[in-house]
């Protein structure tokens, strides 16, 4: 989930390795389909619970990108698809409510913080950020979006490595 504010930030969570402590990295917001769930459906339900803020699936754009990642979690080889997609908040995030009350047990465990990026800011990171290509498809998103000007032409990129 591509979760903007007004200024054109990005939310993201921090996390670390439950095996390794010192190995962290951010992310995007979201998480995976419930059953009978729709992937906008989804997506809505997930900013809630990791952030407290309340959105409807009709405020989402996109998708916008999807890929297969695969990488190892809690000591397990998990191959993962992701679709995501993108909304801008009114207001500043700063200015949001953002509460936690919604993670589970095992984003307790290794979920670290939340935090509104400049999406530059990403590229100078000494910290992994996944997706790799968050910064320029926030930019993308961004200059495609009706408000700032752009028309979404529904292109939905895929990140998936080849």
């Amino acid at each position: 989930m591509l979760l903007l504010d007004a200024s054109g930030r990005i939310l993201l969570v921090r996390a670390h390795d439950a095996d390794d402590p010192s190995r962290t990295w951010w992310f995007t917001v979201g998480g995976g389909l419930e059953p009978g769930e729709g992937e906008r459906e989804a997506a809505a339900r997930e900013v809630l619970e990791e952030t407290g803020l309340r959105i409807a699936p009709d405020d989402l754009v996109g998708p916008v990108a999807r890929r297969t990642a695969v990488f190892d979690f809690v000591a397990r080889h998990v191959r993962q698809h992701e679709v995501f997609f993108a909304c801008v908040l009114r207001h500043e995030g700063d200015e949001a409510d953002l509460d936690t009350a919604g993670w589970t047990a095992i984003e307790r465990s290794f979920v670290d913080e939340l935090a509104w990026w400049d999406p530059e800011a990403l590229r100078d990171l000494d910290v992994e950020v996944f997706p790799a290509e968050l910064p320029d498809l926030v930019a993308e998103v961004v200059a495609a979006l009706p408000g700032e000007g752009g028309s979404w032409t529904g292109a939905v990129r895929d990140l998936t490595p080849s």
